[in-house]
Formats: structure tokens, sequence, C-alpha cells
């Protein structure tokens, strides 16, 4: 039997988490796939509850690497992969029942690049783009730069193979928005994007996570958002910008005003009209004063949300 789907799991000590993960994808009711985990030098139980589970179900690989980083584990997993699609899966979650299939049946039968279903939380919740059909690449692309994150970015999706070369190259310092910039990377290349309603993906919120934003991997990953943007910077350079200032954002209701002298100030020279008024006006704030609207406006956003999914 030929194999169809192959999905790629990134593993970082997630001992608590990875036999919930796979077991959620060996019920699927789907023929012809495997799963290859990457497992990125961890130091927990993790590589032997994979070796385990591997030993148990052949259609589990498991490849154990030196630390390297997330992008890097995903690479080596594309690279071992023998389907015509990938899926991506974190190790700290879960597939929906059918999620397999639904998303196989949409790639085949429409000729997709891939295919972007919508997912839940564990507390219940459904998110939801609202985009149906094939969307074109640039309003996906101005949505991930300006960290909307309304659709799933990398895991909820199955790509054709092929999209993904080329795709899985970033830096390993970049260690937090690396799924948007692959994705970024593959929308680049003008694919047929589909979305479809159904929810494929459970996401664990709230899980853990001990990275931490820094300026030196944030120049970093500015650089290789900027190249990656390179052939069509006139249409995306506003954006960018927009990009930049949200990141900022960030730092300054974190209360690190220092990032705005040391690495932020310049973007007050490239302000558009196209750039929303309320990140324009963060931006030409004094940073300890541009900290109140900022952070007012974020906890507004988070007050709404829970409202909306109650």
């Amino acid at each position: 039997m030929s194999m169809k789907v192959s999905i790629v799991i990134p593993v970082y000590n997630k001992a608590e988490y990875i036999s919930k993960c796979l077991d959620s994808i060996l019920l699927q009711d789907f023929d012809g796939f495997e799963i290859i985990i990457v497992d990125d030098g961890s130091t927990d139980d993790s590589g032997r509850i994979c070796d385990e589970k591997a030993e148990q179900d052949a259609r589990i690989r498991v490849v154990h690497t030196e630390n390297s980083g997330v992008t890097s584990a995903r690479r080596t997993g594309v690279e071992q992969a023998s389907g015509e699609y990938i899926m991506f899966v974190d190790a700290d979650d879960e597939l929906l029942p059918h999620a397999i299939s639904t998303l196989y049946q949409a790639i085949v039968d429409n000729g997709a690049d891939e295919v972007i279903g919508t997912y839940q939380d564990q507390h219940g919740n459904d998110y939801d783009s609202g985009w149906r059909g094939f969307i074109p690449c640039e309003p996906l692309i101005r949505n991930l730069l300006s960290i909307r994150n309304t659709f799933c970015v990398l895991w909820g999706i199955m790509f054709r193979k092929e999209l993904l070369d080329g795709c899985l190259n970033a830096p390993r310092e970049i260690v937090e928005r690396e799924d948007s910039l692959m994705q970024i990377k593959c929308l680049m290349k003008k694919p047929q994007v589909l979305f479809i309603a159904d929810p494929v993906y459970l996401y664990y919120e709230g899980v853990p996570n001990k990275r931490i934003e820094d300026l030196e991997w944030i120049r970093i990953y500015d650089n290789e958002l900027r190249q990656t943007l390179e052939p069509q910077w006139e249409l995306y350079k506003s954006a960018f910008v927009g990009h930049q200032i949200k990141v900022y954002e960030k730092f300054i209701d974190k209360r690190q005003f220092h990032v705005f002298n040391e690495y932020y100030r310049p973007l007050r020279k490239h302000l558009t009209s196209d750039i929303p008024l309320m990140d324009r006006i963060t931006i030409m704030l004094p940073p300890r004063l541009g900290y109140y609207p900022i952070h007012y406006y974020k906890m507004l956003l988070k007050w709404k949300q829970s409202i909306t999914r109650k």
C-alpha cells in the first residue's frame, strides 16, 4: 500500500503529553499514513515513550537528534517522510476524529496545495476564520503579518509535500512564530489554498512555554521575514512595518521599554496611512506612556474574547 500521508511530530520534553497525542492519531479512520517523530534531544522520558510506542505500532518511526530547534526537527521529519502529503502535529496537542480522512479527501478532490481546517481547544471553544473555499495568498500573508492568527498556521493543515521545499530553513534562533514564517514562505509560492469548515485539531491552550522573546532573535526573525517578502516587497512593506509594531507592542506590554531605543525607534520614519491608527499612535508615544493604551487595549480584547466564547 502506497503511503499517502506523513504526520510529522517534533518532540522536545513532552513526556506528559506525547502518549495522548499519538493515540489520537493512531485511532484515525484512515489507511495509508505514517507518523514521523523527531525527538529533538529531549532530556525527559519523551524519547523512551516514543520508542515504546514505535515498538507497538509499525506506523510510527522515531528519529533521535541533537537539540537543534523545532524548525530543524520539522525539516528532518519531512526529509524522512514518504507520504505524498504532510501534516504537522505538536506533541502537546491532538487530532480530532476523522481529521486525516477529512483533510485528505478535500485536498485530493479539489487539487489543492494545502487544505486548512478549523480547530478547538480543550475547553470546547471553536476557532474558525470564517474563510471557505480557495482563498488568495495575499490576505493570508497580511493576516499572518498582523499576528492575528485567525486560522490554523501550521497544524490543522495538510500540505502537498513539494510545497514545503525550501520553507523549513529558518535559523534555529527563531523560537517563536516560526510556524507563521514557514507558512509565509509557502504562501509566497502562490499555492492553491483551500479552507474547509471541519474541525480537525485539538489545541491545548495554556501549556507551559519557556520561550522568551529577546531582541537578538527578533532581529534574526525580521531579517529572515524581510528576505522572504523581498520578491513582493512593495506589496508587503507596510504590512511588514505593521508586524514590527505589533511585536514592539508585546515588548512594551511587558514593560521592556529599552527596546524602543535599541531597535524600534526607526519605525517612526516608515509609518503610512494603511497602518492602523492605534498602532501609529503607540509607536509615536514615549514607550512608558505608550504602555497604557497598549496594555488596556489588550485587556479589552481578552475580555471581549472571553464573552464571545461563553
